[in-house]
Order: C-alpha cells, then structure tokens, then sequence
C-alpha cells in the first residue's frame, strides 16, 4: 500500500550538518519527496505537534529543544512508507537501535535523536496536515519506478 509520511530532522540533525545523509539513507530505499521545508519551528506548532505528550514531564523539554534551531520537514512517499521509513530510523533511544539505522549510526541521547517520523497512518495524516498545505504536496511520477 503507497503511505504518505512526515518525516522531520530535528534540530540537532540540522545543526550536526547530516541533512544529506538522512535525505539520502530514505531516497536509496525508493522513497520518494512529495514536500519539503526548511522552517523554523513555532512554539505554537511545537505544542500541536506533541500534543499527544502534554502533560508529561518531558513535554517542556521537547517543545524547548524542537524550536531551539530549525529543522527539515519532509512528506516521503512510498510502499508501506511508515513501517519502512521507522526501521530505516531506528528505534527512538539511540542504545537501542541497530547500527546501520540513523539512529543506531548518529544519535547521541533520546531527545536528541535526529529525527522524528510518523507511526501510524492516523498520526502521519495529522502531522503532514500540521506542517503542509494540500497545495505544498506534489504528485511525481520518477522514471525509476519500473526498477525498484
């Protein structure tokens, strides 16, 4: 089944300069972009966006570390986008992820992970709605699609 996925680089994955190397580890599995930004993050998008963990007690600290610098986001396309786009990332504290997954491979700390991605259809369609417009979503068509 083709899956839409929101996938953000956190902040420290921007400030880290490993932008490219995320991009590139998502499009090498033949996903494809359908939007991308580089914004910085509001605290009122930031509460939106954690809504689910309000009232935790790591919720100011996310919203504190998710606006401290600007970040990618990215809507990927692809076969079961989600499952494969949340291996690809590796489990979400880093001694628990696979060498080989970006997180296994980059991150440092659990909030500092590198990357946020959809992990649900249900949740990827609230997130893209948070971060794009219909109209920033693009509909292309690669001619490597036969290939992969």
């Amino acid at each position: 089944m083709i899956e839409k996925s929101l996938v953000l680089i956190k902040p420290d994955g921007v400030q880290r300069k490993l932008i490219g190397k995320i991009i590139t580890r998502l499009e090498n599995k033949g996903l494809k972009i359908v939007a991308m930004k580089y914004l910085q993050v509001s605290d009122e998008l930031a509460k939106k966006h954690y809504s689910v963990h309000e009232g935790k007690t790591f919720f100011d600290s996310l919203i504190e570390f998710i606006t401290s610098s600007p970040i990618v986001a990215m809507v990927l396309e692809g076969e079961n986008a989600i499952s494969l786009i949340r291996k690809i990332v590796g489990a979400t504290k880093p001694e628990e992820s696979l060498p080989g997954t970006i997180r296994g491979d980059y991150a440092i700390s659990t909030q500092h992970n590198l990357i946020h991605a959809s992990d649900s259809i249900e949740s990827s369609n609230y997130e893209i709605s948070n971060f794009f417009k219909e109209e920033e979503i693009v509909n292309i068509k690669f001619s490597d699609k036969d290939w992969l």
